[in-house]
């Protein structure tokens, strides 16, 4: 996508291949991208890097933007997208202004076992339990964390306070995508706000708005991979590799077509006055987790080991791209599609 604000070569976008890290040990790895996230929160905060609001009818630049972070580095790119889908809530929602400084966080996971509670505190509430992968849970300064009430599901704003939550040590072993520092945190009588309705978070158009930026780290997370590929096929003359690029690249014209009828999509009807929010985006999502695997494969099976053995920026972009795409539920998530396909338009 080539409209991005995020201009290679900037403070934000600036290649990590032009540096070797000193190593991919979780803590380091975890460093460096709270150093790069603090860093572009600072150009956000400063009016100096802008990703547009989904439906502002600037939403394919907010794409792009999401695109070039994760093309250089995937961590970071989850960090931002985090934040800046934080601050999209905040303002859909009517939740509390945010503030310079404020590192957000998105922490809505809610897979079986554990639970984070939230209890009325006078005028207020208080959250208590264990929420699984936070990201960001040593950087972000403010989080949104759904959380189970009475009355049902709701969202909540909270400051992370160390004295009052803090990361599960050993709660997050990954290799792969180590550096968005996606530990579990565990809550005790912190003190939150309540942003929106009970089910509003997930009611609301925006969060299907949101997925489909989470896709577009995706891509820019293909896109950093196949770049060993194109550089392979440049150094030789081979038949194969070249078949590999090619099919490689027809995917990858392909998701970013997806991506820019999907923004279009979205600023032609913010509010979901259609009805095809919810199927917008599990096809855009589904479709980009196609194309990053197909990559992953085809890239693998064209440069063989050699770059995953002597290329540590290519193997950590294999090893992040292959968990953050596990944010798509898989064939969970294409029968969601399926049974939305399945009822009446105006049932959906």
């Amino acid at each position: 996508m080539t409209d991005s604000t995020v201009a290679p070569g900037t403070s934000a976008g600036s290649r990590r291949s032009g540096r070797v890290p000193d190593g991919i040990a979780p803590d380091e790895a975890r460093r460096e991208s709270a150093e790069r996230f603090a860093s572009v929160v600072g150009l956000i905060d400063a009016g100096k890097l802008e990703f547009p609001l989904p439906g502002s009818g600037r939403t394919g630049a907010r794409l792009a933007a999401l695109q070039s972070v994760a093309e250089d580095d995937l961590c970071l790119a989850r960090l931002v997208e985090g934040h800046v889908d934080a601050l999209a809530i905040l303002a859909e929602l009517d939740g509390p202004p945010p503030r310079p400084g404020q590192r957000w966080g998105v922490w809505a996971a809610e897979p079986p076992g554990a639970t984070l509670e939230a209890t009325r505190s006078g005028d207020g509430w208080v959250l208590n339990g264990l929420k699984p992968y936070c990201s960001g849970a040593h950087s972000c300064t403010d989080a949104l964390v759904t959380a189970r009430t009475p009355e049902g599901r709701r969202l909540f704003a909270a400051s992370v306070d160390p004295r009052r939550c803090g990361p599960v040590d050993g709660s997050w072993q990954a290799v792969g995508m180590a550096g968005s520092d996606t530990p579990d945190v565990r809550f005790d009588q912190v003190p939150a706000v309540a942003v929106g309705d009970v089910e509003a978070y997930v009611r609301r158009p925006g969060f299907q708005h949101g997925g489909i930026g989470v896709a577009a780290c995706w891509y820019g997370g293909a896109l950093a991979v196949a770049r060993t590929l194109r550089h392979a096929a440049a150094k030789r003359a081979d038949p194969h590799t070249d078949a590999h690029l090619g099919a490689v690249d027809i995917q990858l014209h392909a998701a970013e077509t997806v991506l820019r009828r999907a923004a279009a999509e979205i600023d032609g009807d913010p509010l979901d006055s259609s009805g095809e929010a919810g199927v917008r985006g599990l096809r855009v999502r589904a479709f980009v987790e196609s194309v990053c695997t197909e990559v992953l494969t085809r890239v693998g099976r064209a440069t063989g080991a050699g770059p995953l053995c002597h290329d540590l920026r290519h193997a950590r972009d294999v090893a992040d791209l292959t968990v953050y795409v596990r944010q798509h539920h898989g064939e969970r998530d294409l029968a969601e599609l399926g049974g939305l396909l399945a009822r009446p338009q105006d049932e959906r």
